[in-house]
Parts: structure tokens; C-alpha cells; sequence
């Protein structure tokens, strides 16, 4: 399968244009992608559809265990994460022990580098199960994917494997309340014969609409930055992004450009 994958588990720490000196965790299996998404705009590719088959996540104490030898590491080379990352190859949250595996982060953590927040990059599918929603409330950054405001243009960029209603979705953003990051994701280009892009009026005003319901704490904008399984999706430039997140800070929500 084309696209970037991690075959660590525990990888970096790696400098990050939104988290600075992130350490990454990846609870997915090595060398193979395993989504809840087939997102178009997708570093790691597309989601193969035998992935359900036999995924071969991390045990807890695996992941426990490089964490922990990795953050003795970097105590001997001073040499601390801003950030400790749960991404890599896919949805983190789709480990059958996400939940647990928070809790040994969080203690490694505070007993390693207490100055590092605990991070997780996800496209929120699994935010209607208790104990994941309840993990994701424990974290420092609580950072969940919404790239579009209406079902097909979220359909066409997102591509869930299984079938997912935005409106549930959001729906469930909107119990976070005080502890949720958006991340966005702008783009243009065509898709199975279809045009995509939600950086029209349209498209920015039921996006905005949906961030005024969902009320997080911070919006983060940014364009692609690395390769894409479709080729020809277009990086949106900085000044169109600065546009969108002026609309964003006019309806009284913190927001944040990277581009």
C-alpha cells in the first residue's frame, strides 16, 4: 500500500508545526494502515479493505514499556517532548485498550516529563463509546478531526470505511464541552468524478455553523503538507486560510492558521 507509514511504536520525538517537539505513540499495527476513515488528503494512504481481518495492535504493556524506556532516553539527553502524541498509522482510538493505555501515559508522564502534554490526533469516530469518550476527556490536547459542515462534502473528503452520520458525530462533539480541539483540514481537487472543496461560502458557512454548535476551545486550520493517495488535491494558500479563520474568530471562537 502506498503512503507513509510508522513501523515503531513509539517514535520521535519529531518537530511538529502545531504541538512543537511531539513524541508519537502509534497503537495501530506496523507497516499497515488501519482507519475508521479512507480520508482523501491521507499521509499513510488509503485504508486496505481487508483491515478488519487480524489487526495486530500493541498489548498495553508493550506500549507501556517503549514509552517508558524511550522517556528514560530522553530524561539522559535533556532532551524532553512538548508533547506526548497518540497518531501513527490510522485511528488510535480504535485500540481495544485505548482507555487503559491513557492512564499508563499519563502516570509515565508525570513521573517523566510532567511538562509534556498528552495529545491525541483522531477523527472522532469512536467518541460514542463511554470509555474512549472518557479517555479523551483525561488528555491535554483532545484534538478531533471536522473538515466539513454537510454530509456529502464530508462523505467525499473523509470516506468512512463504515457508515458514519455527521450529525451524530457532531452531536457527540458537543458533549466535550470545555475540553475539545478542532483540527481542519482545507482542500480542493476531485474525487471520484466529483469536485471537493470546502473552502467555498457554502461549504466554510455550514462548517462554521456546525464549530458555533460544537463550541471547542481552539479551531486549528491547515492545508496539505505531504504526499496524498489523490493526486490531485490542491494546498489552499495561507491568505485563503487567514480569510476562513477570520470568519471563525468573528463568531468568538479561538482559532489558529498552519501553514
Amino acid at each position: 500500500m502506498s503512503g507513509f507509514l510508522f513501523d515503531d511504536v513509539v517514535f520521535g520525538p519529531v518537530r511538529s508545526r502545531r504541538l512543537g517537539l511531539s513524541l508519537g505513540i502509534n497503537l495501530l499495527p506496523l507497516h499497515s494502515k488501519y482507519c475508521s476513515f479512507n480520508c482523501i488528503y491521507c499521509e499513510c494512504g488509503w485504508t486496505p479493505p481487508e483491515q478488519t481481518l487480524h489487526p495486530q495492535f500493541p498489548s498495553r504493556a508493550e506500549v507501556a514499556s517503549y514509552l517508558e524506556q524511550r522517556l528514560e532516553e530522553l530524561v539522559k539527553e535533556n532532551h524532553l517532548p512538548d508533547a506526548i502524541t497518540y497518531a501513527g498509522n490510522g485511528e488510535p482510538t480504535l485500540h481495544p485498550d485505548f482507555s487503559g493505555i491513557v492512564d499508563d501515559t499519563i502516570a509515565l508522564r508525570n513521573r517523566y516529563a510532567p511538562g509534556a502534554k498528552v495529545t491525541v490526533l483522531s477523527n472522532a469516530s469512536m467518541i460514542h463509546h463511554p470509555a474512549v469518550f472518557a479517555a479523551l476527556e483525561k488528555l491535554d490536547n483532545n484534538i478531533l478531526k471536522l473538515d466539513a459542515g454537510d454530509e456529502p462534502m464530508f462523505n467525499l473528503i473523509n470516506n468512512p470505511v463504515e457508515p458514519v452520520k455527521l450529525d451524530m458525530l457532531i452531536e457527540n462533539l458537543k458533549k466535550f464541552r470545555n475540553n475539545l480541539i478542532i483540527q481542519s483540514m482545507f482542500l480542493r481537487g476531485k474525487f471520484k468524478g466529483q469536485v471537493v472543496d470546502n473552502t467555498t461560502e457554502i461549504e466554510v458557512a455550514g462548517w462554521l455553523q456546525r464549530l458555533t454548535e460544537i463550541k471547542p476551545t481552539l479551531v486549528m486550520i491547515y492545508p496539505i503538507a505531504r504526499a496524498t493517495p489523490v493526486h490531485n488535491l490542491e494546498k489552499i494558500a495561507l491568505g485563503e486560510l487567514e480569510s476562513i479563520a477570520r470568519k471563525v474568530e468573528a463568531a468568538g471562537i479561538q482559532v489558529q492558521v498552519y501553514a
